[in-house]
């Protein structure tokens, strides 16, 4: 199942949003991860830079099989063979990985999704215990220049509540601002 339109741009100006390797290090992504998991992978843009990251493999789900053939292309391109990027309904499918599988899930600019806490609820499953799940989304802000419409925009309040209702644990100074026009989240499966 597609989700709601995101009012992504095209790539060029997409791209000029981020600083994929500074914005996951903002997020403490930048060391200690084998595995982990990007639920809509996109055109790639952070898919490259967790590739730089994981030890071990990074996989980059799609429901849109062009997005896919570009992350494959990308990382083809850039030599990058960690990357393991399928095309996935993760929505009605779940991801296919085993549970506790995973030492971390991105979850950007996808959260305005009619079932975000499934979606959450699904990363939860996939990550091993104390595994990170990284949040991105749209600030809640009318002048932005693309994303969600505002009426399905989540503001980080309600993302920490889906987040809660999922079971993850949430720290009040793990709240980033990625400018011009986002923010970060970070939660945690706890142990037990």
């Amino acid at each position: 199942m597609k989700i709601r339109d995101s009012g992504m741009p095209d790539e060029e100006m997409w791209t000029g949003f981020f600083d994929p390797t500074k914005d996951l290090a903002v997020l403490g992504l930048d060391q200690g991860v084998h595995d982990l998991v990007e639920f809509g992978c996109g055109y790639g843009t952070f898919t490259l830079a967790a590739a730089g990251i994981a030890s071990g493999t990074v996989h980059a789900l799609d429901i849109e099989p062009e997005m896919v053939d570009v992350v494959r292309q990308k990382c083809v391109e850039a030599g990058i063979t960690n990357v393991q990027a399928a095309v996935r309904d993760f929505v009605a499918e779940g991801t296919g990985l085993a549970d506790n599988s995973m030492d971390a899930a991105l979850l950007f600019n996808i959260l305005h999704h009619e079932e975000p806490v499934a979606l959450m609820k699904e990363a939860f499953r996939a990550l091993k215990p104390n595994g990170m799940l990284a949040v991105i989304h749209w600030n809640y802000d009318p002048t932005t220049p693309r994303g969600p419409a505002m009426e399905i925009r989540p503001r980080p309040e309600q993302c920490i509540e889906w987040a809660m209702k999922a079971g993850f644990r949430y720290n009040v100074q793990n709240r980033y601002d990625l400018p011009p026009y986002h923010y970060g989240l970070i939660f945690r499966k706890p142990f037990t």
